[in-house]
């Protein structure tokens, strides 16, 4: 590991910075990848947050989460206590690592050198990068269904030719809006805050008399087993899937932006959609056997079929717009991702890059899988355990440091962050490991590819592996409780928290805070 010098050294590199750069809130095109943001257009405040993480989340596709949780085997009121747990907490934690882009005025994954050293970065850079095109790919897929789904009610054409057309004209709006950049985004998702936060409650009153309470009081409760796992799932799909690309919104913000706004706004941004979205899924699919099952196959549009026939365009418009919204923070991001892995191009290059990956994915799963939502959750139970450790080891970090970050070292192996922290790196592969060991596959069939997982339940007599002709499967009051997200998550935060305290000293001396 290298040295830890106790102040930047004269010869040492200055930062790359945006201050050559023409980006301007006015500019058409941000063409600031992941340097250092200038001083100078470091302008936004911390409510400008609340736009591209309301924008985001408002998406409908939150009350197909109602029919998840209910699935898991928990009642509605259990349901309701584990959605607002758990959406409130998984973006708070999204709010503490936004304080990271406010110190370092970098995206995430540049500012998480300062923890994993310049290249050993690169091992949770990858699952980041992941994590994203994945996310992106499901929402561009969702809105592709969701065209279909309705172009069909309305008797309109149907077919190969719609969803083509679909695939390609959302991946191209998403793209185009990634490639514009940061402030474009911006202006975008307050727009569509207000669009689609008005069609969507339009949606709320209009399915009202799809509820009927009686049914929805009448599922029985689950085990607090299945509520820890609900609770699980429902972290990874809001603010745990969000959480590796955090600081990229708050990069802009001003160096004297206090720590706790940015933690409530990005809390309040993230969750107050999500919350009222989910409980209302939860009304809808516990009235509905049909709508608990068809949102397996299609979220969005199964939601689209209780709207009557004159609501189903404009819904379909700003439900598409929603996704898309989702999608386009995602790639912007990921592109920034790419760009932190040593990928040398420019920063609109790196999200057309990852523009191409996502359209092939989105036709490849739309013509060719027979589902995605069960391999989506099971992709994201995997990659939710190395990032959930990821995060405990920087919300750690972060929380610990008392200065602003050596910007030019984190471009630097040679700084005092060093090329490789092994105690951050070791720390991130074991308690995946371990974290892997306690997660399972809950789609054995659809996704048999990820049947690798759970191997620590038996051991520890939290579960047992039956392997029946019809379908394997585990059983076991622990087994689908998914508890290596959260140890993940615990123990990353708590080794680093002990381990790591003496070594975030040293980096920090001759720093001083800025704020």
């Amino acid at each position: 590991m290298s040295s830890v010098p106790s102040s930047p050294s004269p010869t040492s590199p200055t930062a790359p910075s945006s201050a050559e750069r023409s980006d301007r809130p006015g500019a058409l095109i941000e063409t600031t990848g992941i340097e250092i943001i200038a001083e100078s257009e470091r302008t936004a405040k911390p409510r400008d947050l609340f736009w591209p993480w309301f924008a985001a989340n408002v998406s409908v596709f939150g009350m197909s989460y109602g029919s998840y949780l209910l699935g898991a085997g928990i009642s509605f009121w259990q349901a309701t206590i584990v959605a607002i747990i758990g959406i409130v907490i998984s973006f708070a934690l999204c709010g503490i690592i936004a304080i990271a882009g406010k110190r370092g005025s970098a995206p995430t994954m540049v500012l998480s050198r300062a923890a994993f050293g310049v290249q050993g970065q690169k091992v949770p850079g990858i699952v980041s990068w992941l994590t994203s095109i994945g996310w992106e790919t499901m929402l561009a897929i969702s809105a592709v269904l969701a065209t279909a789904t309705v172009f069909q009610a309305l008797g309109l054409a149907s077919g190969t030719a719609v969803l083509v057309i679909a695939a390609l004209a959302i991946a191209a709006i998403i793209v185009t809006a990634s490639v514009l950049g940061y402030h474009t985004i911006m202006r975008i998702q307050s727009v569509l805050t207000w669009a689609t936060g008005a069609m969507t409650i339009l949606f709320m009153i209009l399915t009202i008399p799809h509820i009927h309470w009686e049914q929805v009081a009448a599922i029985p409760s689950g085990t607090p087993q299945q509520m820890v796992g609900a609770l699980v799932m429902v972290m990874t799909g809001f603010g745990l899937g969000w959480i590796n690309i955090a600081a990229d919104w708050s990069r802009y913000q001003k160096r004297t932006a206090s720590d706790g706004a940015i933690i409530a706004w990005n809390t309040i941004g993230g969750s107050a959609a999500p919350v009222i979205l989910v409980v209302f899924g939860l009304l809808l699919a516990g009235s509905d056997q049909a709508v608990l099952d068809g949102i397996s196959a299609d979220p969005v549009g199964t939601l689209v079929t209780l709207l009557p026939l004159w609501a189903l365009i404009p819904f379909w418009i700003v439900a598409v717009l929603t996704l898309v919204s989702g999608a386009v923070n995602g790639i912007y991001s990921s592109g920034l991702t790419l760009l932190s892995l040593g990928i040398r191009v420019p920063r609109p290059a790196a999200a057309a890059v990852d523009g191409v990956i996502l359209t092939a994915g989105t036709i490849w799963v739309v013509f060719f899988a027979e589902s995605f939502i069960g391999p989506f959750q099971s992709f994201l139970i995997t990659l939710g355990v190395p990032i959930a450790a990821w995060a405990g080891i920087l919300i750690a970090d972060i929380l610990t440091r008392r200065t602003d970050y050596d910007e030019a070292a984190l471009f630097d192996a040679r700084g005092r962050y060093g090329s490789v922290d092994w105690v951050s790196v070791i720390t991130m592969v074991v308690v995946s490991i371990i974290g892997w060991g306690l997660v399972v596959n809950g789609f054995a069939a659809e996704a048999p590819w990820n049947n690798w997982q759970g191997y620590l339940l038996h051991p520890l007599g939290l579960g047992t592996y039956v392997d029946d002709p019809a379908g394997p499967y585990w059983e076991g009051p622990w087994a689908y409780s998914n508890l290596g997200v959260l140890l993940a998550l615990v123990l990353g935060f708590a080794v680093t928290a002990i381990a790591r305290r003496g070594r975030i000293r040293a980096q920090e001396e001759g720093l001083r805070s800025r704020g």
